[in-house]
């Protein structure tokens, strides 16, 4: 073990985070654009004798890159979820796992909303027609779109990012409509409070019942596929489709299809499957008519990045110093 603790870091994090670390420990850090290979992780953390690792969604964390580093004792993802990195292997090897719970709810929530109100009002293909030069005059049919308010709000999933989405619901007066694998009575309460009568329903009803579906469930084995070709077609022909949870809850084939044939009317979408979409990808044909996609965002405002990156950084110190981590996925996942 070396005399000061190396941590490496797949990708270049917030500074806050980063000088954080650097008080303690050398930091190596990814310095590219594009993540770095798992093999590449591999010999990065077996050359530095790491003791800690920082990695990304898009880090795979298996057994072998767990074993990488005998010295290893803690691994810190940037997200709040973890499932890219197998829990159960770490548990066995005792190496500690931090995430980024709860930090970003209200700030992907705000997507949730950006990308609702872009399909509905049409934005992202009216700054195409202005740019464009079309704009030659206002016309009584011009980009029309969906109205929002007084609409019905149907979320898939209502945790604390689906929650956060359906307060926002009280500004528009929209009945909200939730799914899930039961009721949640507390959450209505909280929602009830913020003026928002929050309704359970079967997954059948809400897609046939929405004229927005926003989707807030983790990728699990249940869940991959959530959406597919039963469940577009059951919704409206003019609904609108959000998706910010993760691009496999939706069988992009399906989706393609349905925006192909009208059996909804728009999608907009944070997360991919597979992501990055590639430009040539036959789903953005149907951008920006039918089709708004951002390169998953949905945290993306300067504050919270920090905290995530302040928080990833204090699961670090304490599993490098052999204490309780703040954030533990091990523990989330019912591992410790």
């Amino acid at each position: 073990m070396s005399e000061t603790p190396t941590v490496y870091v797949t990708r270049k994090l917030p500074e806050v985070g980063l000088d954080r670390l650097r008080e303690h420990y050398e930091v190596v850090v990814w310095e590219e654009t594009l993540p770095p290979s798992t093999s590449h992780i591999r010999e990065q953390l077996s050359a530095l004798d790491a003791e800690g690792l920082i990695c990304l969604l898009s880090d795979e964390v298996d057994a072998d890159v767990l074993d990488a580093s005998p010295d290893l004792s803690v691994v810190s993802t940037f997200s709040v979820g973890y499932d890219h990195i197998d829990v159960a292997a770490a548990a066995e090897r005792e190496v500690a796992v931090g995430h980024t719970p709860g930090v970003l709810t209200e700030t992907t929530a705000d997507l949730a909303w950006a990308l609702l109100l872009s399909c509905a009002r049409r934005t992202v293909e009216g700054h195409d027609y202005v740019e464009a030069d079309e704009w030659e005059a206002w016309g009584p049919t011009l980009l029309t779109g969906a109205d929002v308010h007084d609409a019905t709000l149907g979320i898939v999933g209502l945790g604390k990012i689906g929650t956060a989405v359906a307060r926002r619901g009280a500004g528009f007066d929209m009945d909200v409509l939730y799914t899930g694998r039961s009721r949640k009575p507390d959450r209505e309460a909280e929602l009830a409070d913020a003026g928002v009568d929050a309704t359970f329903v079967e997954r059948e009803e809400l897609l046939a019942d929405s004229d927005f579906v926003s989707l807030h469930v983790p990728l699990v084995a249940d869940t991959r596929g959530y959406i597919g070709a039963d469940e577009l077609r059951r919704m409206s022909d003019d609904a609108i489709l959000v998706n910010t949870s993760r691009g496999a809850v939706v069988d992009t084939d399906a989706l393609d299809t349905a925006l192909e044939r009208g059996w909804i009317s728009r999608a907009g979408l944070d997360v991919t499957d597979p992501e990055p979409l590639p430009a040539d990808h036959p789903l953005l044909r149907h951008a920006p008519e039918r089709l708004v996609v951002t390169p998953h965002v949905g945290s993306a405002s300067v504050g919270t990045r920090n905290r995530m990156a302040e928080m990833t950084a204090a699961n670090v110190e304490a599993g490098i110093e052999g204490g309780e981590l703040p954030h533990s996925a091990l523990r989330d996942a019912g591992l410790e």
